[in-house]
């Protein structure tokens, strides 16, 4: 299945990113082996063990929701952030960016599936954060894009439309704050049951977890 996905990908020009997350070393270290060298974490701790016992070149991506007091943790290995969901967290990123003598590359986090649970910056809040960022803007973070996770449905036309959504706010974005902006590229949505949707409605990055390792941990 892991080929499959990896021709898919290539096919499309989209990065494929393995969610590695409750995984032990050993099933990363398989996959590795076959040439993957992008994986994604959900949890600080889980992500600082694995870095410290895997291969160095490994690009490591945190997915999963960020508590500010545990950047420090990250900054100075983490390959990209993907999941800012508000303005404080990105200047904390930065702060330890900073410290660590790096620019951390960070996709802005959205909200655009129906469940509540799920976190994420709207319209509204990104804009006040890119009209404060435009007069001072930080030098240890570098926006590269927008994440999102749609609807936990199995209604693939609500999907869809959802994935559609990030699209648009992507490129909202990039016409209003990004223009000039070439690293601003990257749209990371779908996973492992609706990235072939997700890639269709534009997406850049896939973050698929269950069809590389399985579902049980």
């Amino acid at each position: 299945m892991y080929q499959e996905i990896v021709n898919y990908t290539n096919k499309h020009h989209v990065t494929l990113i393995a969610v590695s997350k409750t995984k032990p070393v050993e099933e990363i270290t398989k996959l590795y082996d076959q040439g993957q060298r992008i994986f994604g974490e959900n949890k600080v701790q889980e992500l600082v063990l694995k870095y410290e016992a895997l291969p160095k070149d490994i690009q490591w991506h945190l997915i999963g929701h960020l508590q500010s007091n545990k950047v420090k943790y990250i900054a100075p290995f983490v390959a990209m952030i993907e999941s800012v969901d508000s303005f404080d967290l990105l200047k904390i990123i930065d702060k330890e960016a900073i410290k660590s003598k790096k620019i951390i590359p960070v996709l802005l986090q959205f909200h655009i599936a129906t469940e509540e649970t799920k976190f994420g910056l709207d319209m509204s809040e990104a804009k006040g954060m890119l009209d404060i960022l435009k007069i001072n803007p930080l030098s240890g973070v570098e926006i590269r894009g927008v994440m999102g996770m749609a609807s936990f449905t199995d209604d693939i036309d609500q999907v869809r439309r959802e994935f559609k959504s990030l699209k648009d706010i992507f490129t909202l974005l990039k016409k209003e704050y990004f223009s000039t902006k070439s690293t601003f590229c990257e749209i990371s949505m779908g996973m492992s049951g609706d990235y072939k949707e997700a890639i269709a409605e534009g997406s850049t990055m896939v973050r698929i977890g269950s069809a590389i390792f399985g579902s049980k941990s």
